[in-house]
């Protein structure tokens, strides 16, 4: 516990007050934002900037000419930090009770200037892996001229207090028969779809890539809508971003390959980047699991295929969405693809039943499906609209984990043949 003082002592809700240790360290770990307060002349000062916590000290990251950095040489300068997570908006049937679900943190102190090198060092590190665990060994380090250019701030956390607020509406008697809405809306930072910089390749790293949200309670948790890297002989299945675009855009140029697809073919990288924000929002709603396939001989990303209509709960899982060069037709890897898909869902994720759908008139697809060993269930009628705003009969096809042995045994087969498989 933080032992009060004058400054963190509360006139008012003093119910809201907290000065537990562990909680404190909860919320500025969480938040990656504060406001710092300080005196210049007379004069009162706050900055936002970023910060990070070690041990019983908050660091603070500032610029070597900024305000607080060079009053803070000598004797240290005077400080007030305040972080804040709002949690929720609070609307009550009258105005004077609407309020926030919270969590705050203010801490006074004196902080002082870190001038040795190894602690500044070690600051900067923990700062980059705070906005992703992992990205310090993932980047480059600062030179000797950057870090002279980078100040930060030391303050020791002894005199730290933690407000909050947490529940639904508070509010008169007499104004619950008022013919008003009340209630909660819950708040929550979330990261979007990463966004490469131009001229990118190398994928998202797994550190980087957003939680799921949506229909799913805990989906980042669900093994069945994690994206896993497959790796076989002949291709290499790996999870779909944005910097892939550039890649799938040349390697699907031909019409033919978006004959059957359910949206126009991209006529720039642009728009193909759209199709691919798109299958990652649906990775996001936990609706998709969207991987690019690589050829696994020359590194080249040549299609895209993914798990949908995912059901953990009655174990079943579609395979589709799946677009693939031209050049790469008729040879193993969209066989071997299909593989791995399958035996991560039989094997790894104890799926009963997995189902593909395809357009009626795409027969070349149909009969690639029926290759795998699947069965073809019937047609749904009017099933989907097509690009050009026709309606789509759709073939169902499914294979059940009875079936699957014998068909793992045959496409096993196929791709030790000497003869390219479909």
């Amino acid at each position: 516990m933080y032992a009060p003082t004058a400054r963190t002592t509360a006139s008012r809700s003093r119910e809201r007050m907290s000065y537990d240790r562990a909680a404190a360290h909860a919320v500025l770990d969480e938040a990656y934002h504060c406001a710092l307060g300080f005196t210049v002349d007379g004069e009162p000062r706050v900055l936002p900037t970023l910060h990070v916590r070690l041990g019983d000290t908050l660091y603070l990251h500032g610029s070597t000419g900024s305000r607080p950095l060079l009053a803070a040489r000598g004797d240290g300068l005077p400080v007030c930090v305040a972080v804040t997570l709002l949690d929720a908006l609070v609307y009550a049937r009258s105005q004077v009770h609407h309020s926030a679900n919270y969590r705050s943190v203010i801490a006074h102190g004196t902080a002082r200037l870190v001038t040795d090198v190894a602690e500044k060092a070690e600051v900067l590190t923990a700062l980059v892996d705070k906005v992703g665990a992992g990205r310090a060994a993932d980047s480059r380090p600062p030179n000797r001229r950057e870090l002279a250019e980078t100040a930060v701030l030391a303050l020791p956390l002894t005199e730290v207090s933690v407000r909050s607020r947490a529940g639904g509406v508070s509010e008169e008697p007499a104004d619950h028969a008022l013919p008003h809405w009340a209630g909660v809306i819950p708040l929550r930072l979330t990261a979007g779809l990463p966004e490469p910089d131009v001229g990118v390749t190398v994928p998202v790293p797994p550190y980087l890539r957003p939680t799921l949200t949506g229909a799913h309670p805990e989906p980042a948790h669900t093994a069945w809508h994690e994206p896993v890297v497959l790796r076989g002989e002949h291709v290499l299945l790996e999870p779909l971003d944005l910097a892939h675009a550039d890649e799938l855009f040349t390697a699907t140029a031909d019409p033919q390959v978006w004959q059957h697809l359910g949206s126009p073919q991209p006529t720039t990288v642009d728009e193909l980047a759209a199709a691919v924000r798109a299958y990652l929002g649906a990775w996001q709603r936990g609706e998709q699991v969207p991987w690019v396939q690589r050829c696994a001989v020359t590194g080249a990303v040549v299609g895209t295929t993914s798990y949908y209509e995912i059901d953990p709960e009655r174990r079943s899982v579609a395979i589709g969405h799946t677009f693939l060069g031209r050049p790469w037709w008729r040879t193993r890897i969209n066989t071997e693809a299909k593989l791995l898909l399958l035996e991560r869902a039989f094997g790894d994720l104890g799926a009963v039943r997995v189902v593909w759908h395809t357009d009626i008139r795409n027969e070349r697809s149909q009969r690639a499906i029926e290759r795998l060993g699947a069965i073809r269930e019937g047609v749904l009628r009017k099933h989907r609209l097509r690009p050009d705003g026709s309606w789509r009969d759709t073939v169902q096809y499914s294979m059940t984990v009875e079936e699957w042995p014998n068909a793992q045994v045959r496409l096993r087969e196929r791709l030790r043949a000497k003869a390219p498989s479909a």
